[in-house]
């Protein structure tokens, strides 16, 4: 049987091993963890989904999930999952709008979902399909992200990785709310594409917990 010291001795040495190879090999290990901790999530989070979904088919006729196209890593546009926060007809006549401060389209009973991010929770789905990080620049939909590219060209570069459900900018600025209040939005993102590394995703994810309770929501 092999001594104590040689047992701790190959264990340490284990675990620098795989300190080393996460470091090294980081995209590959993050979506690892995406997938698992995304089940897990969402495991958990059933019965709030099943709670907003009674709410919502009580408040609104459509629907209880909002199917969205959104732009991914490398321009590739995907269906991202919403709890539906608004009425069916909500953008029937105006297309892809930016949300608005007392959005006239939100459903009354579920703007609660939207203070608390509940109504994001069915994009850990996209996280365990691999269209969606946990941790990445939020996806913008393909219309938006045309209108910004006259203005910011950089924005191109948000797409060299995985759009997440929380993010730097998000826990530093919010949500933008206009072509204009997007800048610093840019610059958050780019910042973290920057300087990846595990101890950043960990602090964004620690910061976004403050942030499941968030009056500023649209």
């Amino acid at each position: 049987m092999p001594e104590p010291i040689t047992l701790v001795t190959v264990g340490s040495g284990l675990i620098g091993l795989t300190f080393h190879l996460a470091r090294r090999y980081f995209e590959m290990a993050k979506e690892v963890v995406d997938v698992v901790l995304g089940f897990m999530l969402l495991l958990a989070a059933l019965p709030v989904l099943l709670l907003c979904a009674v709410l919502i088919k009580l408040s609104s006729r459509g629907p209880v999930f909002y199917v969205q196209a959104r732009v991914g890593k490398g321009g590739e546009i995907f269906n991202m999952y919403k709890l539906r926060t608004m009425r069916s007809d909500a953008e029937i006549d105006t297309g892809a709008v930016w949300a608005a401060k007392d959005d006239p389209r939100i459903i009354p009973g579920c703007r609660w979902m939207r203070h608390s991010h509940v109504d994001e929770l069915p994009q850990l789905i996209n996280v365990i399909k691999g269209q969606m990080s946990l941790v990445g620049p939020r996806p913008e939909r393909p219309g938006i992200l045309a209108e910004l590219e006259k203005v910011y060209p950089d924005v191109r570069r948000r797409l060299t990785v995985r759009p997440g459900i929380t993010g730097l900018s998000q826990v530093r600025n919010g949500y933008d709310t206009s072509v204009g209040s997007f800048r610093r939005k840019l610059a958050a993102d780019l910042e973290y594409i920057e300087k990846r590394r595990w101890s950043q995703e960990l602090r964004i994810l620690m910061a976004t917990v403050p942030r499941l309770s968030d009056k500023q929501a649209n």
